[in-house]
């Protein structure tokens, strides 16, 4: 079996997640002891996430690589910034992020991956299997989607037998419920003009919609 076939014999579901959210989680897993286990990413309203789908505005673009290419993009939704890391393993991704004129709207289907800083704190990434640009209409899709996901996991906390909400509990605290609030902004950043971050329009992105990856299984 080819590491293609492999991956996708294997592959999780990519959950919908708000930066906000994103950038609190910090605490990752194995549920087997085998090295080929996947990671999880644990999120602060009681889920585990091997992939995430994640709709925003690419800012920035940089190689920020020394010996070989290794593209950073800077990806803003309406609660915060993504930062997908791709290079010469992620030769699609690597090429979307190089030839992508900021400002765009895209579509990134991932994996995350968290390291430590020397202070310390850690820090979490996207480690993108595809980038797609679309349009803001797919954005705006995102973001009540992800809208809607994330409310079911804060109804979910206190539901028997989630163990990831008492895992998240445990690493977290206690205020999954807080999430309600990067949905409402989340929300209400649709009220606002459809224009991309730095006063373009948003006819700009010429992404088709329906050209965005299945994530597979979309919860």
């Amino acid at each position: 079996m080819s590491e293609s076939d492999s991956d996708s014999v294997s592959r999780e579901v990519a959950q919908r997640v708000f930066a906000a959210e994103f950038n609190d989680a910090s605490y990752t897993f194995k549920e087997s002891d085998d090295d080929r286990a996947p990671v999880y990413l644990l999120l602060p309203t009681g889920e585990r996430a091997n992939r995430v789908f994640v709709v925003g505005t690419l800012t920035e673009t940089e190689d920020v690589g020394e010996d070989d290419e290794y593209w950073r993009g800077r990806i803003v939704d309406p609660t915060g910034t993504f930062f997908a890391y791709a290079g010469q393993y992620q030769p699609e991704a690597a090429s979307m992020l190089r030839d992508l004129e900021p400002p765009a709207y895209v579509a990134v289907v991932g994996k995350p991956r968290t390291y430590e800083t020397d202070e310390g704190d850690v820090n979490v990434s996207v480690r993108p299997e595809s980038i797609t640009e679309v349009d803001a209409a797919t954005r705006d899709q995102w973001v009540v989607e992800t809208a809607d996901r994330t409310l079911d996991r804060i109804d979910a906390v206190d539901d028997a037998g989630n163990e990831y909400a008492r895992m998240a509990s445990e690493e977290y605290g206690d205020d999954a419920t807080a999430y309600t609030d990067t949905v409402v902004e989340g929300l209400e950043s649709l009220e606002s003009t459809d224009e991309l971050d730095g006063g373009e329009g948003a006819d700009q992105s010429e992404g088709d919609g329906n050209a965005v990856p299945d994530p597979e299984a979309q919860p």
